[in-house]
């Protein structure tokens, strides 16, 4: 039997851990001086690719990132 007297914060709030990871994450460069902030800020990108699949082949993948700039 589980008790709900060590559960941690962010799980009472409704939070996932990623969520809560990506909050503190975000803190903390955010706090960072410069020329680190602009370092981490860049690491932070995420880039994939996705290819669609036709006829159990797939077809040419296209390029995708998260950051709306580019």
């Amino acid at each position: 039997m589980a008790s709900n007297a060590a559960v941690p914060f962010w799980r009472a709030s409704g939070m996932t851990y990623i969520t809560y990871s990506n909050i503190c994450a975000n803190l903390v460069r955010n706090c960072l001086k410069e020329p680190y902030k602009t370092e981490a800020l860049s690491r932070e990108k995420v880039h994939f690719s996705i290819s669609k699949w036709t006829d159990g082949k797939p077809e040419k993948p296209t390029l995708r990132s998260d950051s709306p700039e580019e």
